[in-house]
């Protein structure tokens, strides 16, 4: 009988309003979810779009080892060297921005010789003072004046049709030049004065006046230390 009068006092209505309820409460607990997990990924793209913007990458690899030394920068001039280029500059009016490629060159052909890059840069003063296109009247060309007639035999492959107004291939053939001379000759006085077309000089005058002007280079090189 207990029973009986449960089962009439029970409510269907009831229960289904409470069914519905719940269903409605778990669809919002479920569409803030939803919305949540929107809103995150809006905040990382937003992020991730920033940065590609700002770093011009998108999601970039790490760099090789390989492409390192592809954008590593060139070797600059050694302090020694980088202490004389004001002191060139001066004497003879050049900018040192222009000066900084020829002095590159006769550092980097200077160690590949093993000849001394102020010798090369005293060499060069004489004679053209710092001049790629200088010319002499019997035909001497470029930084070192080199006679293109005598020394084609020394341009290095692929040096384009004006060689000896290019100041790297100019200073190459140069120190060729020069290296032989010293050789010939047996010292490095001897070779100056053959390089400078005056082998029978007994006083050496054109060895004495470059090897005057390796000492001032060497004395402002020696004055820049710190």
């Amino acid at each position: 009988m207990s029973t009986t009068i449960a089962l009439k006092g029970f409510n269907p209505r009831r229960v289904d309003v409470s069914l519905s309820f719940l269903q409605h409460s778990l669809m919002v607990v479920g569409l803030m979810l939803l919305l949540g997990s929107f809103k995150h990924w809006i905040e990382v793209d937003v992020t991730d779009n920033v940065q590609t913007t700002v770093t011009g990458e998108a999601a970039a690899a790490p760099a090789s080892a390989g492409d390192e030394a592809e954008i590593a920068p060139q070797p600059v001039l050694s302090a020694r060297l980088h202490r004389v280029l004001d002191t060139v500059s001066r004497r003879y009016r050049v900018a040192p921005e222009a000066l900084v490629p020829i002095f590159e060159a006769a550092q980097r052909v200077g160690r590949e010789r093993r000849v001394d890059p102020l010798l090369i840069i005293a060499i060069i003063g004489i004679e053209s003072r710092f001049n790629p296109f200088a010319e002499s009247p019997v035909g001497a060309k470029g930084l070192m004046q080199v006679i293109p007639g005598y020394h084609l035999d020394k341009v290095p492959a692929g040096a384009g049709e004006t060689p000896f107004l290019d100041p790297v291939t100019n200073i190459q053939v140069g120190v060729h030049v020069l290296e032989e001379a010293i050789r010939w000759r047996g010292s490095l006085t001897a070779g100056l004065q053959h390089y400078g077309g005056a082998p029978d000089d007994p006083e050496a005058s054109y060895a004495n006046k470059v090897m005057a002007e390796k000492d001032r280079l060497e004395q402002a090189a020696r004055r820049g230390r710190a």
